[in-house]
């Protein structure tokens, strides 16, 4: 896929997300400026050039027993959702398929074919510091499925109640995707 194809479907991706606080909207606006400004998207040298790129995070949540997969992340200290970096061409669902497969051993099962969340966050943890645009997607999780986990990156992974989650060591953003997703849930 050519770099301006996929930047046309990255910006229907991201216009697809419906904000769900002005802190969404303002980095949704900030992140459809960056794409079309040609600025650099991806990860090109490990850890930060360039110094802000591409994530897909995805939520493995249970609906049936409304728990929410998180992996104590090694370098970055924190509890988070599964996912990684977007590979230049690479179109952010195809990161989500290969992450699934390669940190939890699992086939992705998108609850929804687009990003549900967007944040930009300023990285934390072991290593350089750097800025990133994260899509965040639903997957359709068991909680009851033992599920094999990358131990070179995470110390552990666990499931949560939506109501206790890691808060005082997680992702920053996990509070309002939480809060998010709970407005979600009785569509569904």
């Amino acid at each position: 896929m050519g770099i301006k194809r996929l930047n046309t479907t990255l910006l229907e991706l991201i216009h697809s997300i419906r904000p769900y606080d002005a802190l969404e909207e303002e980095q949704i606006e900030a992140t459809l400026g960056w794409i079309a400004s040609g600025a650099p998207l991806y990860r090109l040298v490990k850890p930060d050039v360039p110094i802000q790129h591409l994530v897909a995070y995805f939520a493995l949540f249970d609906p049936v027993q409304q728990q929410l997969l998180l992996v104590d992340h090694k370098k970055a200290g924190l509890w988070l959702p599964s996912g990684g970096h977007v590979e230049p061409d690479e179109p952010p669902q195809t990161t989500v398929q290969r992450e699934a497969r390669e940190e939890l051993g699992i086939e992705a099962a998108f609850l929804s074919p687009n990003p549900f969340f967007l944040t930009v966050t300023q990285t934390v943890g072991h290593g350089a510091r750097h800025s990133d645009v994260s899509l965040w997607y639903l997957l359709r999780g068991d909680c009851s499925q033992t599920l094999w986990f990358d131990v070179e990156e995470f110390h552990q992974i666990a499931w949560f109640a939506l109501d206790q989650l890691p808060l005082g060591r997680c992702e920053p953003h996990l509070a309002r995707f939480v809060a998010k997703l709970r407005l979600w849930i009785p569509k569904q």
